[in-house]
């Protein structure tokens, strides 16, 4: 009620705020690039806090308006304009190299501060700002595509969005059947992993005693989920999805659930795309969970792998032999997984070489391939097992062949596991998946791994 009584209260300020800007000016602004790069300028320029928040929602009206090429006009006017004041920064190095001071390194940190970093922080002062400017990021990105020449607004946008979307900001909030429609909605709308076909498969996914689900929200996007997360109580660790979306599956009685299974995670804002909340959130839902149901002691996840088949077609640095290859061309049937025979002969290929995929594959830059396993990895995980026909949804097939991931969140080793992964890229897995890329128990693949 605080947040909504906040909000309306700003709105009202800003739209009195610019009825009188409208009326001061003497002509109209200007609906199009060139206009808002004349009122951004403005609004740096430093007027009173009530007039620079009606003046920064209008800048954000008026950038909604404009169609593609006139928001790229605008874009590239932030990067070229908007960088830092030359003549301080220059005037600032000066007074470094004369005499360096913590005082001087201080000063000289502000002058070098692009001035569209304080327009962001203008424009977030709106009602609303805060949604709007993850939707222009969402936009930047979608005209990034490979190119360089806005990269330097991305840095400064992504750099204040990290700030403000940390963990410390991010609130948890558990959805079940009585959470406002608007949210279900979206929910339906969001899921990135499993598909929500209607209300009624939502309801089979929150309501039933042994599901849960949980979202977390920014206090600036209220009715925006940012991250949540679907929830299977089981007796066991599964090592397939088909069975825990069936429409006619038994509900599990409460007092048997042992362990909880995270088996879709989805992000919802891509103008959030790369932007980091911070480790340990999967930490705080598997808390909220033990709070809820204390018999709960193992918290894992049935993970899809979407980047592995990718990675096998694109034949480079895939440690496949030519017989290998021959084998993995079964794939092409799209009932192979019907046939025993064919299914045993991709197993021996397939399964050492997701084992490689997860600990031994990287990217240029050092980085492991699939961001599914960074994002657990890097909250805490273990890879615990690789799940051979976990996922026989055509989306599975094309993607993983297949495959799915237990990742083990194991409480008391949380902050190790991530620890070991943030500061010497470590891969923490349990001996069955280090068994496989050795080639023990399976077929012995020539990996190269010296």
């Amino acid at each position: 009620m605080a947040n909504a009584f906040f909000s309306d209260l700003l709105t009202t300020i800003s739209e009195r705020g610019r009825t009188l800007l409208r009326r001061g000016d003497s002509a109209d602004t200007k609906q199009d690039a060139d206009g808002l790069i004349d009122l951004c300028g403005a609004l740096l320029s430093g007027r009173g806090e009530a007039s620079g928040t009606a003046m920064a929602r209008e800048v954000l009206d008026i950038y909604q308006e404009l169609d593609e090429a006139g928001r790229r006009t605008f874009f590239e006017a932030l990067v070229r304009d908007f960088g830092p004041d030359r003549e301080r920064l220059s005037k600032a190095i000066e007074k470094w190299r004369a005499k360096p001071s913590d005082e001087d390194a201080s000063s000289l940190h502000f002058a070098s501060e692009p001035r569209r970093q304080e327009l962001i922080r203008r424009l977030n002062r709106a009602p609303g700002g805060t949604g709007d400017l993850v939707s222009m990021r969402a936009d930047l990105l979608g005209m990034m595509n490979g190119h360089t020449d806005l990269g330097a607004l991305d840095r400064d946008v992504s750099h204040l969005l990290s700030s403000w979307f940390n963990r410390g900001f991010l609130v948890l909030r558990s959805i079940d059947w009585s959470t406002p429609a608007n949210i279900l909605e979206k929910i339906i709308r969001y899921e990135a992993v499993h598909e929500i076909r209607d209300w009624d498969d939502l309801r089979r996914r929150i309501d039933p005693v042994d599901r849960r689900c949980y979202a977390f929200f920014h206090p600036a996007m209220v009715d925006e989920p940012l991250i949540f997360v679907e929830v299977a109580l089981t007796e066991t660790i599964p090592g397939a999805i088909q069975p825990l979306l069936a429409v006619d599956r038994q509900h599990l009685p409460i007092e048997r659930a042992r362990t909880a299974v995270f088996y879709s995670i989805s992000n919802t804002q891509r103008g959030l795309g790369g932007i980091s909340f911070g480790s340990f959130l999967i930490k705080q839902v598997v808390e909220e969970l033990r709070r809820e149901t204390p018999k709960l002691d193992t918290f894992v996840t049935l993970s899809p792998v979407p980047g592995f088949m990718p990675w096998v077609k694109q034949d480079k640095d895939v440690p496949l032999s030519d017989e290998d290859r021959e084998i993995l061309k079964r794939l092409d049937d799209p009932k192979w997984f019907e046939n025993p025979e064919t299914t045993t002969l991709l197993r021996g290929v397939i399964e050492p070489l997701a084992a490689y995929y997860f600990l031994k594959a990287r990217t240029p830059k050092g980085k492991l391939i699939d961001s599914v396993a960074r994002f657990h990895l890097g909250n805490g995980a273990r890879l615990e097992r690789i799940n051979w026909l976990g996922d026989l949804s055509p989306k599975g097939l094309r993607e993983s062949a297949g495959v799915m991931v237990n990742y083990l969140y194991r409480l008391d080793d949380i902050e190790k596991n991530h620890e070991a992964y943030a500061n010497d890229g470590e891969v923490v897995a349990s001996s069955a998946v280090k068994k496989l890329i050795k080639g023990e128990g399976r077929r012995l693949l020539d990996m190269r791994l010296s």
